[in-house]
């Protein structure tokens, strides 16, 4: 702890950084971390890990369905994921007859692959800095709105000419709050098939209980297969189309890995917030995070009972719950971690220094005020702060809280349109229609709403809750489900047949009062609701915080900075090290796992801790082939002390020399704060070691013709 409080010092957001901190942009590797690199093991230039003109890493790191990470490992566009990234399309393909999720699936051949309906990579193709063009449309004397609105039109037009006719996705982000910007050049391919994945047991071998948690013995892997038009265009899904070959695939390494081994890793971290002001971890950590917590608990809580009682309702609502419940662990975590770490107390400490020197003459006029401007904003949004969130788990797990308002739109143009505007309307109604009713069971989604409306209106009372809700609840003491029940009988929403049957003959009438209907618009609107007071309190906050970072970068300017995450490529590195001893793990030292400890925590028939007969057999008989350590254990999972976060799901891990050594697929919940903070005596990132994966499906599986794809380096 004491190290700790050392490293948190004044300028705890812009002080130098360790060379195992920080998610870095791969443009500027070359100036900022290459020598630091070489010196912890890197052999490869700066060249082979980014260039435009020639292949190199980043051809081989895709960003997959939007919010995971994947690689390239073979020349027939085979890509590696998490179990958990590819865990809804794996869903999706199941049915209780054939339950890839539950048995794992392995296809014989290509034509044995299987498409989900919907599913995508991004490959990244470049990027460069815009920060003084689009900076140069504003000024000081602009409000916020005029400043938005102007950096907007300067966004378009920079996305219009990088998107080569249509050809590419270009997005321009803002980094350092609105300091600097950059755009990104990508392109998309929507041909992306399952080629293989093991059982849960083994995929989601630990379930909630080892979510977050070290020592871990969990095979958190499925692969996939990028198609291309002949010419290796990006296309629709046809039978035409062939295997894409890619630039460049990643080698994969069956060496394995020591402690102090050099290891980064390449992907698309989701969200951090290292700059937060202590008001903001404040809020979050007493009045946020709270309620997140505990309205994803109920709403898990009450689609559990349903999921547990049919085979059918579980599959269709596996990906949906196990979202949720990786992050209700995940807030908690953070809750655990920040108060842990007196994080806020030792930001706002920080702070009181900076606000010293942004009040110094030279400084004042620009920075004097910045800190009271944050600290108002957010004394004056703790209560809605908590109010939203319980809003937000009535949103996150109750499909009927958005479901009616989003349809209702449509059937509300359609309604108002002429009969030929209905009839070219009604193809695109009649696909979102079939796509959100085919897998709802009604009797989950009561009782998640009338539970959900219950919460949200009882506890957010520091905040006015939304009035229709409010109203509804008073002479029942809030308790809906009697609402609910009526509703569902009456709605036109309730199911397919009946959506379809209001479109055969349509009631603007009947569709305004429709209790459903109602009740989504009501939620929808309170959620999008805000007073004139709060849009000048979110205007004027973030000007403050604009000016917060530009001043603590100006105040310390020799510092090396890495903005925070934000789905971007970004490149982390450091090396694969141990946490202390723990008894709880059977390995000599405490940075990687065997399968002894796996067949130790099995329990037959158990839903987090059951495991294959098949691997239990392997085990007993010591089968694992090429795999196996040196030291003639089987590993599974090691540690290292990579800087990552959410969105980094998936991402490889690579040697020195640019070789395939893991699949990164959680953190530790010792470092939970690490969204906030950097804490380099805890932080650890926990990956599936790639000796495991081929293991698992060259020996567990019998599917040796997908090893054999890949370049194995012995």
């Amino acid at each position: 702890m004491k190290k700790l409080i050392l490293f948190l010092t004044m300028f705890i957001m812009v002080l130098p950084v360790r060379a195992d901190e920080g998610m870095w942009f791969l443009m500027f590797i070359e100036r900022l971390n290459h020598r630091d690199m070489q010196k912890m093991g890197l052999q490869l230039t700066a060249e082979e890990i980014y260039s435009i003109n020639n292949h190199s890493l980043k051809d081989a790191i895709v960003q997959f369905d939007g919010g995971c990470t994947a690689e390239l490992i073979s020349k027939d566009g085979l890509v590696l994921t998490n179990h958990h990234c590819g865990y809804g399309a794996i869903a999706e393909l199941s049915t209780p007859e054939a339950n890839y999720l539950k048995n794992g699936f392995w296809a014989a051949d290509r034509k044995g692959e299987l498409k989900p309906s919907s599913l995508y990579v991004r490959f990244f193709v470049r990027m460069d800095d815009v920060s003084k063009r689009i900076l140069g449309q504003v000024n000081d004397s602009m409000t916020e709105a005029e400043r938005e609105r102007a950096i907007n039109q300067e966004i378009a037009r920079i996305e219009k000419e990088n998107n080569d006719g249509g050809r590419y996705t270009v997005s321009v982000r803002s980094f350092f709050q609105g300091n600097e910007y950059y755009y990104f050049v990508y392109e998309d391919y929507k041909d992306v098939r399952l080629v293989g994945t093991p059982p849960e047991s083994i995929g989601k071998f630990g379930g909630d209980t080892d979510n977050w948690e070290w020592p871990r013995h969990t095979g958190d892997f499925s692969m996939f297969r990028i198609y291309a038009d002949k010419d290796g265009n990006p296309a629709e899904y046809s039978t035409d189309n062939v295997p894409l070959h890619p630039k460049h695939h990643l080698p994969v390494s069956l060496k394995g890995v020591q402690e102090n081994d050099f290891a980064m890793i390449l992907g698309y971290p989701g969200r951090t917030n290292r700059w937060m002001p202590a008001g903001g971890i404040e809020q979050n950590v007493k009045f946020a995070y709270p309620a997140w917590v505990e309205s994803s608990k109920l709403g898990m809580d009450k689609m559990k009972v349903h999921m547990d009682e049919k085979d059918e309702v579980r599959l269709n609502y596996a990906s949906q719950y196990a979202q949720v419940a990786n992050y209700w662990k995940n807030r908690q975590g953070m809750i655990d971690a920040l108060t842990q770490h007196k994080t806020a107390a030792t930001k706002a400490k920080a702070e009181k220094k900076f606000n010293k020197w942004a009040n110094k003459k030279k400084n004042k006029e620009k920075y004097g005020d910045v800190i009271a401007t944050i600290n108002n904003y957010y004394a004056k949004t703790n209560e809605k702060a908590r109010h939203d969130n319980y809003l937000i788990g009535l949103l996150r797990t109750s499909t009927f809280s958005v479901l009616p308002y989003s349809v209702g739109r449509g059937l509300e143009a359609y309604a108002n349109a002429n009969e030929n505007g209905r009839a070219a309307m009604l193809p695109q109604i009649k696909a979102a229609i079939d796509a959100e009713y085919k897998t709802l069971y009604l009797p989950l989604e009561k009782d998640v709403l009338s539970a959900q409306l219950n919460m949200y209106a009882t506890k957010s009372k520091g905040y006015p809750v939304a009035v229709y809700i409010d109203e509804l609840g008073k002479n029942t003491n809030y308790d809906y489900s009697q609402f609910v029940e009526k509703a569902f009988e009456a709605s036109i929403f309730a199911s397919k047949e009946k959506v379809m049957a209001w479109i055969e003959n349509p009631n603007k009438d009947a569709l305004n009062e429709d209790p459903l209907y109602r009740l989504s618009g009501a939620i929808i609107a309170q959620y999008r609701a805000k007073t004139d007071e709060q849009a000048q309190l979110s205007a004027d906050y973030a000007k403050a915080f604009r000016l917060l970072v530009q001043g603590m970068r100006e105040a310390n300017p020799k510092a090396k900075y890495y903005p925070d995450a934000n789905s971007t490529l970004r490149l982390t590195y450091g090396k694969v090290r141990s946490l202390p001893a723990d008894e709880r793990n059977d390995a000599e030292v405490n940075y990687y796992t065997t399968m002894k400890g796996e067949v130790a925590k099995y329990k037959p028939n158990d839903q987090e801790f059951d495991l294959p007969k098949r691997l239990i057999e392997l085990y007993n008989d010591k089968d694992f082939g090429q795999y196996a350590d040196k030291a003639g254990y089987m590993p599974v999972n090691f540690l290292t002390d990579n800087d990552i976060t959410g969105g980094n799901s998936g991402s490889p891990v690579l040697n020195g020399k640019g070789e395939l050594i893991g699949l990164a697929f959680d953190g530790n919940i010792e470092a939970m704060a690490g969204d906030v903070i950097f804490d380099k005596d805890l932080q650890r990132t926990i990956n599936v070691d790639i000796r495991y994966v081929l293991w698992v499906i060259d020996r567990f599986s019998n599917a040796k013709h997908i090893v054999d794809e890949m370049t194995l380096v012995k």
